[in-house]
C-alpha cells in the first residue's frame, strides 16, 4: 500500500517532530506553541510529548525570542523560534541582523537557530499578516533563507536547517499549509539540501524562476501556455533563496535563452533585481530577449479580495508576460 499524502503543514510538523526525537538539545519557543500548539496548530501536541522545557511559550516580543535563541545556540543548544506571523519578525531585525547574523565573525561563535514562521498573501490576511520579508534579510551576510514549496521540501529543509551550524530563516507559506500534499515515504529520512534549486518543470522555449506560492502558479501558467501556445516552458524552483544556486539558474538560462523571474514580493528592491543582475553578468550571452520580472505592486498588500488580487501576481499575469517575451 502507497503511504497516504500529507499536507505541506503536517510534512512540516513531522520533521521538527523527528529532529525533536533525534537530538535533545533541539528545542521550541515562540508566542503560544505550547499549550495552545502555535496559531496554525503546527507545534500541536509537543509540549504533551517534549515537556515545557522544551516547548517554550515565550511574551510577545520577537527581539526577546531570537534574543533567548540566540544565547541558548552559544551554549550549545539547538533552537527554532516561531515568530506567529513572519510579519513580526520586523521586530526582531536588530537582534538578527546585527547580533546572530555578525555573531560567527565577530566572535568564531556558532548560532545554530532556525527562525521560522508563516508568510505570504492570498488568505485575505490584510496588510500586517500577509507579508514576505526575504529581501529585508537577503543582503546580510551570516544568514541563509530557505523559502519551501511543496510538502517535500517543507520537511526535508526544516530538518536540514535545524542541522545546520548557522542561523537560519525559514520562510512557510500559509497559503501552501493545507493546500499542497504529498506523498512522503515512510521510513526514509528526507532531507533537503541548503543551497539546491529544484528543477519543476522541464522545457525549452522559456525559464520561469521562481520560489514559494508562485511556483504553483507558475506551473499553472505553464501547462497553459503549452495547451494554448504550444510553449514548452521550464519552471525552477529556487528552494534556497540565501545563498542562491547560480549554477541552476544559469544552466536554465542556457538552455531557454529567455528568463521570466516571478515572485510574490514587491517589484523594488525584491530578488528578482539580483537574480536579473548575476544574470547579465555570468550568462548575458545566451539570453535572445529582455529579462522580465512578475512581481506585486509596490504597495501594502489590501485586505478586500479584489485588491489583494489586483496587487499579486496571478495566474494570467504570469502568462500574458510569457507570452511577451515568447514572442521577442
Amino acid at each position: 500500500m502507497a503511504p497516504p499524502e500529507i499536507t505541506f503543514l503536517e510534512a512540516l510538523r513531522q520533521g521538527l517532530w523527528e529532529e525533536m526525537e533525534r537530538d535533545e538539545s533541539v528545542f521550541i519557543l515562540g508566542e503560544d506553541v505550547g499549550l495552545y500548539g502555535g496559531a496554525f496548530k503546527v507545534t500541536d501536541g509537543f509540549a504533551k510529548r517534549f515537556g515545557e522545557a522544551r516547548v517554550i511559550d515565550t511574551p510577545i516580543s520577537e527581539a526577546a525570542i531570537v534574543g533567548a535563541a540566540a544565547g541558548a545556540a552559544h551554549m550549545g543548544m539547538r533552537p527554532v523560534a516561531e515568530m506567529q506571523f513572519i510579519d513580526f519578525i520586523s521586530c526582531a531585525y536588530d537582534m538578527l541582523t546585527n547580533y546572530v547574523a555578525t555573531a560567527r565573525y565577530r566572535a568564531g561563535l556558532s548560532t545554530p537557530i532556525v527562525v521560522r514562521g508563516p508568510c505570504g498573501g492570498y488568505v485575505r490576511g490584510g496588510p500586517f499578516h500577509s507579508q514576505n520579508p526575504e529581501a529585508a534579510f537577503f543582503h546580510t551576510p551570516g544568514l541563509k533563507i530557505v523559502y519551501p514549496s511543496t510538502a517535500r521540501d517543507a520537511k526535508g529543509l526544516i530538518k536540514s536547517s535545524i542541522r545546520d551550524p548557522d542561523p537560519v530563516l525559514y520562510l512557510e507559506h500559509k497559503w501552501l499549509y493545507r493546500r499542497i500534499k504529498e506523498q512522503l515515504p515512510e521510513g526514509e529520512e528526507v532531507l533537503t539540501p541548503i543551497g539546491e534549486a529544484r528543477l519543476a518543470r522541464e522545457g525549452k522555449d522559456l525559464s520561469i524562476v521562481t520560489y514559494g506560492a508562485t511556483v504553483w502558479k507558475s506551473l499553472e501558467a505553464a501547462q497553459l501556455l503549452e495547451k494554448e501556445d504550444q510553449l514548452s516552458v521550464e519552471v525552477l524552483d529556487l528552494r534556497t533563496l540565501l545563498p542562491l544556486d547560480d549554477a541552476a539558474i544559469m544552466r536554465s538560462v542556457q538552455k531557454t535563452n529567455k528568463v521570466l523571474i516571478v515572485h510574490e514580493d514587491t517589484r523594488t528592491g525584491g530578488l528578482a533585481g539580483e537574480i536579473t543582475a548575476r544574470i547579465n553578468e555570468q550568462a548575458f550571452e545566451f539570453l535572445d530577449g529582455p529579462i522580465m520580472r512578475v512581481t506585486a505592486h509596490d504597495v501594502p498588500l489590501p485586505y478586500a479580495p479584489t485588491l489583494e488580487d489586483f496587487v499579486l501576481p496571478q495566474t494570467e499575469d504570469i502568462v500574458k508576460a510569457a507570452r511577451w517575451l515568447a514572442n521577442y
